[in-house]
């Protein structure tokens, strides 16, 4: 598996403070089936960091994972707050691309109220970047209003969601969500968004198996983050599956087209 969204940088935000916590976290990843992480610090205004600090610190952390016999490999990227895309210089947000590629993971915010993404995504498309949504079960005005989601996808805007959010880490509201995107084929990816090996730890599949998603698990941890690391402008189209479990609570289903792979 490829795990998207990972917080294994150490000491540059809310993930691993120590060269030894991201050996355990990249460990743990491994334990779970995982090959390739994306480290996606965070850039924030709380955490103001840059493309050459984030592509020192995977260098380091590779030869440290590899030298304590762990074989996953970390590539370099970021986890972009929203307001602090807008920011910042064209060429430092290209540099802050999934390894090193057109796809930027922003970061949703956790708050009641979305505006000027379809402008910031405009933008970033004209200067060749494309967009995946970072955890947007979790952000309130999605909740409020799907539609708002379902139209940035429909404007070729892919979402990751994590895979805690599935098993109900973050709650009933954000569970129930997370399962109602998934039922509505509003969900490209679902990543770990693993910060350490305890609070927030590394792992996909088993969650997306007790959520019921577990036929989904390739398409989702898999061939879609193979497409989005190889620059693709399209993804492989999603497979036929049923979901066996809902959690109950109000039920939405939306309808979305977007350009896929034939």
């Amino acid at each position: 598996m490829i795990d998207l969204h990972c917080h294994v940088l150490p000491g540059i935000d809310d993930g691993p403070e120590t060269i030894e916590a991201s050996i355990a976290l990249a460990r743990r990843a491994e334990e779970s089936g995982v090959h390739t992480i994306i480290a996606t610090p965070h850039v924030s205004w709380s955490y103001e960091n840059d493309s050459e600090t984030i592509a020192r610190l995977v260098n380091e952390v590779n030869s440290a994972v590899a030298s304590a016999g762990v074989t996953v490999e970390v590539l370099a990227g970021a986890e972009i707050a929203m307001t602090r895309c807008i920011d910042l210089p064209p060429t430092e947000v290209a540099a802050l691309g999934l390894a090193n590629g057109p796809w930027l993971l922003l970061e949703c915010p956790f708050s009641s109220h979305l505006t000027g993404i379809q402008t910031l995504a405009l933008e970033l498309h004209e200067q060749g970047q494309r967009i995946i949504l970072a955890h947007p079960e979790r952000c309130p005005a999605f909740q409020h209003d799907p539609s708002l989601l379902e139209s940035l996808v429909q404007e070729g805007l892919l979402t990751s969601v994590t895979a805690g959010s599935l098993v109900g880490r973050f709650g009933k509201t954000v569970r129930r969500f997370a399962h109602e995107l998934m039922d509505a084929e509003l969900v490209h990816n679902v990543a770990s968004d693993a910060h350490d090996i305890d609070r927030r730890p590394p792992g996909m599949a088993a969650e997306l198996e007790q959520a019921g998603f577990g036929s989904l698990s390739e398409w989702l941890t898999e061939q879609v983050p193979a497409a989005i690391l190889a620059g693709q402008d399209a993804i492989p189209p999603r497979p036929r599956a049923r979901h066996a479990k809902h959690p109950p609570g109000r039920r939405w289903r939306g309808f979305y087209s977007l350009r896929q792979a034939s």
